[in-house]
């Protein structure tokens, strides 16, 4: 087989998930550029479905955000790959079911192992480099630990930011104690500075687009920590020469959880304008999401369940696209969309393709962002160690277990998840819960050692599922 034929058959295993659109969309979708679009991806950390006033929270406002969403798509049904941080951010950089990588079932990964993203794995960013893009990810990483693994190994040109999954905003440190060294790098040499760590991440991108180079496309990831724990709003140093652990399960409340919302909504607005005053915002591709469902103080609702629950508040999430050149503003789609989308979808847009021997498991969602395809039914499935949960949505029916407890639901009808209807549809019950375990039959297993995580320690299961959190 071509080399040609190998990248065009890639291109369209991509979008095995998806219904196959007309041969001549998607080569209209993948075709080149004139000119490849840069590429700003920015992911927020633990946010809820509904911590933007653009999804309907009230008690605080994200101008810069909901203006994002007004220029472009919003997606009411975007999901992350995992419900946990570094699961779903294998993922995003591979465009492939993290459970696939044996660095991919940790939930999350942890500093003390040996596992993380392989080098030698194709990534988002490794792939767009190869098309000529510069490259850079400012931010947290949570991939595996130096030095067999980060970000420079993995197709970044440049890095700043936490290798680990959260740090205090003002020490950057890992955890609390004059023996804890901050978890803060350049590259791959530790660095220290003073400052509100969200702060610092706008500012890092806000430069790093100043200084672009016109005749070279570029490729921004900003990962923020925000509004992930330790629950510190820019002004509370005081809180944070406090604290008595870094995962902060005494601290915090929805204001303070708001505050660093804002926080993260200000220092994004400064990164849209620092496009707008080089003239770039034209032609520059803006996503923003998160890489779970909400934790204690976010607004999931009208969902049930928060991060590390297959329950659609530890899975939904927001997804913002902008592109003025191409998408056209003030539109909201209910298209299905996960992260692994992205890498076939940004590789499209830049007139390349995935690596032939990695082929995604993610759908290219080009067409249809452009218009030119309508919404596309989709099958995506998720499973989770802590409380042995496994979960389907395919189109609108949701098969979710967890423990021994099965349960069947609508969600175009039920978007809460509160009415079971497994024992009065149970062939569709069964049916879903075959397909689940064919497609887990192709995934790695879960060993024993697999390191898991539960919010609290606490996901609770009963005969209506686990508790919510509310709005």
């Amino acid at each position: 087989m071509s080399v040609i034929n190998r990248k065009r058959r890639a291109v369209v295993g991509g979008l095995s998930t998806l219904a196959l659109a007309p041969a001549a969309v998607l080569g209209a979708a993948a075709a080149k550029p004139a000119a490849p679009p840069n590429i700003l991806f920015i992911l927020a950390d633990d946010m809820g479905w509904g911590d933007l006033s653009v999804y309907g929270q009230t008690e605080y406002r994200t101008p810069h955000l909901d203006k994002l969403a007004r220029q472009g798509v919003r997606l009411t049904q975007a999901y992350s790959n995992s419900a946990v941080c570094s699961a779903t951010r294998f993922g995003l950089i591979t465009g492939r079911y993290q459970y696939r990588l044996r660095g991919g079932l940790e939930e999350p990964i942890s500093g003390t192992g040996n596992h993380g993203l392989p080098p030698e794995h194709p990534t988002l960013p490794s792939l767009l480099k190869q098309a000529g893009y510069s490259t850079a990810l400012f931010g947290k990483w949570h991939l595996g630990y130096l030095p067999a693994f980060g970000p420079l190994k993995s197709g970044y040109d440049s890095f700043f930011g936490n290798y680990g999954g959260a740090i205090d905003y003002f020490t950057h440190k890992p955890g609390v104690g004059p023996n804890v060294k901050e978890d803060l790098y350049e590259g791959e040499v530790p660095v220290s500075q003073v400052g509100y760590y969200t702060d610092l991440l706008g500012d890092r991108a806000a430069n790093y687009i100043g200084k672009q180079d016109r005749s070279k496309p570029f490729f921004l990831s900003l990962h923020y920590t925000a509004p992930h724990w330790p629950w510190e709003g820019p002004k509370d140093e005081e809180v944070s020469r406090s604290i008595s652990a870094i995962s902060h399960y005494d601290g915090g409340n929805l204001e303070t959880y708001g505050r660093m919302v804002e926080a993260l909504d200000a220092s994004i607005g400064r990164v849209l304008a620092a496009l707008e005053r080089r003239g770039l915002a034209e032609n520059t591709i803006v996503i923003f999401t998160s890489d779970n469902g909400g934790e204690r103080f976010s607004r999931t609702w009208p969902f049930s369940g928060q991060k590390s629950e297959l329950l659609e508040g530890g899975i939904r999430v927001p997804g913002l696209v902008r592109w003025p050149a191409r998408i056209k503003p003030g539109q909201v789609s209910q298209q299905v969309a996960i992260s692994m989308d992205w890498l076939p979808t940004l590789l499209a847009a830049a007139g390349t393709a995935p690596d032939p021997a990695y082929p995604p498991d993610g759908a290219n969602l080009l067409p249809v962002l452009l218009g030119e395809q309508g919404v596309q039914p989709r099958s995506l499935y998720w499973r989770y160690k802590a409380n042995a949960q496994r979960a389907l949505r395919d189109g609108d029916w949701k098969y979710l277990k967890i423990r021994e407890q099965e349960f069947l639901f609508n969600l175009a009808l039920d978007q809460r998840e509160r009415a079971n209807l497994a024992q009065r549809e149970p062939e569709r019950l069964a049916a879903l819960r075959a397909q689940w375990e064919r497609w887990d039959a192709g995934m790695l297993p879960i060993s024993a050692d697999v390191r898991t995580y539960g919010v609290s320690g606490r996901v609770q299961a009963d005969k209506y599922g686990p508790e919510s959190n509310g709005k």
